[in-house]
């Protein structure tokens, strides 16, 4: 009943938005997804929608601050993990040991990291990966065709400079909601050390 109550609100939703599902998450049991482009709030929310319509168990960072009353239920209920960013946390180990830990485990990353215009991408996501050999499944929210779906299921080679280059490509084509805001000009590439902190 639970299930079919959260389409059914899933469905409302997206009808009064005029926002359309485009692609299924492949029945794969551990992977990484990443969600882009990322510069508004409202792309968390229609990913909650793609999440609830699906019934799917994906999990996804958070900064701590908002695991507060009241919210901190509500996101821990919908899958939150709260992350620290002001101390070193040693995050890629910590959610490469998730994968080791858990039957089944998807995790929802933004490459960006923030709201805010980044030339360079964060490169835990695909770090947690490739330590993980797990898939990363290519996410997004398509502001220009009202889309939110899912794309190909990327799998990491041996040139991280490549594989990079490939996954930004296939977003550049995909509208942000602040398009000034979303850059997909390759960059240099950041090491596990550097992100851990």
């Amino acid at each position: 009943m639970k299930r079919v109550l959260q389409k059914l609100l899933a469905r409302i939703l997206l009808l009064i938005s005029g926002w359309k599902l485009e692609g299924e998450v492949p029945d794969i049991k551990k992977c990484v997804i990443i969600g882009a482009p990322h510069t508004s709030n409202w792309d968390f929310f229609f990913g909650m929608l793609y999440k609830l319509h699906y019934g799917l168990n994906i999990h996804f960072l958070m900064k701590e601050e908002l695991f507060s009353f009241p919210f901190k239920r509500f996101f821990q209920t919908v899958g939150g993990i709260p992350v620290n960013r002001h101390k070193k946390n040693n995050l890629v180990e910590t959610l490469y040991k998730k994968f080791t830990q858990e039957d089944q485990f998807q995790l929802a990353l933004s490459p960006e990291g923030t709201r805010g215009r980044v030339k360079t991408w964060k490169r835990g996501f695909y770090y947690i990966a490739t330590k993980a050999q797990v898939p990363i499944v290519l996410g997004y929210m398509d502001y220009g065709r009202k889309v939110v779906g899912v794309g190909p299921v990327f799998y990491p080679g041996s040139d991280i400079d490549e594989d990079m280059a490939a996954i930004k490509d296939y977003y550049s084509t995909i509208q942000a909601k602040f398009p000034e805001q979303f850059c997909v000009q390759y960059d240099s590439v950041q090491t596990e050390a550097e992100i851990n902190g």
